[in-house]
């Protein structure tokens, strides 16, 4: 019987092990951060959770694995990974496990479009699958979401959209789609990989495993990704508001066959929606899994995950919002760059990530409030530009806000960074919504004054 070393039993983790098991293997399981719903998910495997394993139980656990599987929070400085490559056992990831179970399938394969890159990566996965069901599909939004890809090979899908993460593409052996669009590069998840080359070559590979026929798509404004795909051969298709196959153009979105649908009629329109809309448009349509039609509807109906600039609430003539999931300063800027005058909450904590590029925009912002553990490095980003202040606590930073913000201003929690200085447990989304609760209040407030 082989066995696979699973390490880390999270979402991906839980789902990778259980289907594993379904195909036969023995599966060992270990964790840096036991539970007792973990220790029990374990005993249903027939063994027992590995807790806190040290570098040598890692080496005696590695050597009795035909394959390691480390968890997506996993990286690769992990020791696990050192083992693995001394022990010459080959590290598996989720997502290509999947698509080689898929290629197995009775019926065939279903299609698969994937998409990566450090921002936007879950709207346009979510927008593309909006794309494919108005066309008709039983599609899938899976991956780095909340349905691991290997999770939903045994459900009634016509197509998979296939989120991509870093953590996921790092380990591909395989791993392929019929189109694969990387929407953007910058700095991020430096506590995670070796390097940012380490963390580029990473994202690269969702192109690595390409076919003939396979459409590689990219972000013409991006020098890295235009790099790469300059290097991936085979089709290519570029997006961007000018100077792209998929463009901007009086208006209208534009593909090589002509219009694709009209800005207006979208249910947001800021820049980095309209280049999102672009990317999925490209996907679905270079695939012919949707036609114009079916792009334009989706577009006028989509409506967009929360914390990513959010709106959350107006009142006294100042718009709030959330950006919560914007742990980076590649994505706060993104936010920060929508609007003219900006009263912004950000910090938390920092992924090894240069926080004083969020000055780069200072033009757009009116004061700033620091959060968390990284605080006054945000501050003091921005010393010389515009008032700042730090705040101790949520509750605190939403009343500096309200003081702060006129008639015209919009208040923007847009963190570039993590969140578990503050919410060890709930990550961006308990951020968010503490925060989305505090503005609510404070408008019902205000209406009553």
């Amino acid at each position: 019987m082989s066995v696979a070393l699973v390490y880390g039993i999270a979402l991906a983790g839980e789902a990778l092990a259980c289907q594993l098991v379904e195909r036969g293997w023995h599966v060992i399981v270990a964790d840096d951060q036991p539970t007792d719903a973990k220790r029990s998910l374990a005993a249903s495997f027939a063994t027992e959770l590995v807790e806190h394993p040290d570098p040598a139980e890692i080496d005696r656990l590695v050597s009795q694995a035909d394959i390691v599987c480390p968890a997506p929070g996993v990286p690769e400085t992990h020791p696990l990974v050192a083992a693995a490559a001394a022990a010459g056992v080959p590290i598996r990831t989720e997502i290509d496990l999947a698509y080689e179970w898929e290629q197995q399938r009775p019926q065939g394969p279903r299609p698969i479009i994937a998409i990566t890159g450090t921002d936007g990566k879950t709207t346009a996965t979510l927008l593309a699958t909006h794309m494919l069901t108005a066309a008709g599909h039983r599609a899938a939004a899976v991956g780095n979401t909340e349905v691991p890809f290997v999770a939903a090979l045994g459900d009634d899908v016509d197509v998979f959209a296939v989120e991509c993460s870093s953590f996921r593409l790092n380990w591909l052996t395989s791993f392929r789609a019929e189109a694969a669009a990387w929407l953007n590069f910058a700095p991020d998840h430096q506590n995670w990989h070796t390097s940012l080359a380490a963390y580029e070559a990473a994202k690269a590979r969702i192109w690595e495993h390409r076919r003939e026929r396979d459409v590689a798509i990219g972000f013409a404004e991006d020098p890295v990704v235009m790099s790469r795909l300059g290097a991936a051969g085979g089709v290519t298709r570029t997006f961007a508001a000018a100077d792209a196959d998929y463009h901007l153009a009086d208006g209208q979105l534009v593909g090589p066959s002509g219009r694709i649908a009209s800005v207006d009629s979208m249910t947001r329109a800021l820049p980095h929606d309209i280049t999102n809309a672009l990317a999925a448009a490209a996907m679905v349509l270079e695939t012919g899994l949707a036609d114009v039609a079916a792009v334009a509807d989706a577009l006028s109906t989509f409506r967009h995950p929360p914390h990513r600039i959010e709106p959350v609430g107006e009142f006294k003539g100042v718009r709030w919002f959330n950006d919560s999931k914007a742990t980076s300063p590649h994505a706060a800027l993104t936010a920060i760059r929508a609007f003219d005058r900006v009263v912004l909450l950000a910090g938390g904590l920092n992924k090894g990530l240069d926080l004083a590029s969020l000055a780069t925009e200072h033009a757009h912002v009116k004061a700033v409030i620091g959060l968390g553990v990284s605080a006054a490095e945000v501050t003091g980003a921005f010393a010389g530009f515009c008032p700042t202040t730090i705040a101790t606590s949520m509750p605190e930073a939403v009343a500096m806000a309200d003081e702060l913000a006129v008639d015209g201003d919009v208040v923007l929690l847009s963190p570039a960074c993590a969140s578990f200085d503050w919410y060890p447990d709930g990550g961006y989304p308990a951020r968010g919504d503490d925060f989305r609760r505090l503005v609510v209040a404070l408008g019902n407030g205000a209406r009553h004054e």
